[in-house]
């Protein structure tokens, strides 16, 4: 069997990619640009989103760079996006489902200003979060139904902490609903070590922080039968969050194993579409390493919540004496502030810090134009 990411390799530029356009993308065209990005060596960075801004200052940076952006959802991350108000009830998550297909919307209408192809997905789900993935799904078939393609370009499951087999019956179940439309499935085996979205596997076994070729094997006899568009995020001692150097033993080389261990019986190298998890805080070496072995996509949160963050406290620390009241600043006693303290001036500020984050994100992934 002859590599299909072969036919990239020597195209110019992923526009040239068939059905390329600036604006989301999904099916066999979002699928055509991880293949692309692995036969050039890069990988995509993807951001979770939780607010319009955010949204924006990923496609700010992605659009400075000329390159392809990555938006996520994780199901609380959703909810937020809908308004925390609304109701989201335990077994039926309508809040999560609306605000994921919220944001889809949101950015399906503003990435084709940015100028540059965009993959909207879905983060994290657990077990216990399936209603969600259902209603997400629900709104991509009927998406697809209007228009051809579905609402996201890609969804998350994340059964690591069911048995392995389970796990992966679960993800075939979903991938045969999900093939007929070209959605790309991404799985997890293993655990993400961390604290992410209020899931704490902080105290995890750290066995179940690194998977084996076996699990990885398994997971391509069963689902690539029923679709090739499924990406894998394998354990290799991934923690979500930022941890002190040496706190977190990462083995970037367990992935080359992997594919080691498949590659001959499929007859090429390098099979496998890996997915980075945990990005946040990552060394640049391991980054590469990864990359190399055939990661195409690198999550990352944390580090872009504390830029988003930082912004914010650094225009706060610069214009502190005119964001006491409303009134009275260094310049006088009846001088306003309101040019201050206008959500647009201090929201701006963060998006430009979180911006600036973005860009380094995809210099380490070689995600440049």
């Amino acid at each position: 069997m002859a590599d299909p990411c072969t036919q990239y390799k020597d195209m110019k530029s992923y526009w040239d990619i068939p059905g390329m356009k600036a604006g989301v993308v999904t099916g066999k065209t979002a699928w055509a640009l991880l293949q692309y990005a692995k036969a050039k060596g890069f990988a995509l960075p993807s951001f979770n989103c939780t607010t319009s801004s955010s949204c924006n200052a990923v496609l700010e940076a992605a659009a400075k760079i000329g390159m392809p952006a990555y938006i996520q959802f994780s199901e609380g991350g959703a909810a937020f996006f809908a308004g925390k108000s609304l109701p989201n009830d335990k077994g039926k998550l309508q809040g999560s489902i609306l605000g994921a297909c919220a944001g889809a919307h949101y950015v399906r209408n503003v990435a084709p200003a940015y100028g540059i192809p965009v993959l909207v997905h879905s983060d994290h789900c657990a077990k216990k979060l399936l209603p969600w993935f259902d209603g997400m799904l629900e709104a991509d078939e009927a998406y697809f139904k209007a228009n051809g393609e579905p609402l996201f370009s890609s969804h998350m499951l994340d059964l690591s902490e069911e048995p392995h087999e389970e796990n992966v019956g679960i993800c075939a179940k979903y991938l045969k609903r999900m093939a007929p439309m070209d959605l790309i499935l991404e799985m997890e085996i293993g655990i993400t070590g961390g604290v992410e979205d209020g899931v704490d596997n902080s105290g995890v076994a750290k066995d179940k922080l690194y998977s084996t070729p076996e699990d990885t094997e398994l997971v391509w006899n069963t689902l690539s039968p029923i679709s090739p568009m499924f990406t894998i995020a394998a354990a290799f001692g991934n923690v979500h969050g930022v941890y002190k150097p040496g706190n977190v033993k990462l083995q970037p080389d367990l992935l080359h194993k992997f594919q080691q261990n498949l590659g001959p019986k499929v007859g090429y190298e390098k099979p496998f579409f890996f997915v980075f998890h945990g990005g946040s805080g990552s060394e640049k070496a391991d980054i590469h390493t990864a990359v190399d072995a055939g990661v195409v996509k690198m999550n990352v949160d944390t580090d872009t919540q504390w830029a988003y963050w930082e912004g914010l406290l650094k225009f706060y620390k610069a214009k502190e004496g005119y964001l006491q009241g409303q009134i009275g600043n260094p310049e006088g006693e009846d001088k306003p502030n309101k040019s201050y303290y206008d959500p647009r001036k201090w929201v701006r500020e963060s998006e430009v810090s979180m911006s600036a984050r973005v860009e380094e994100s995809c210099n380490d992934l070689k995600n440049v134009n």
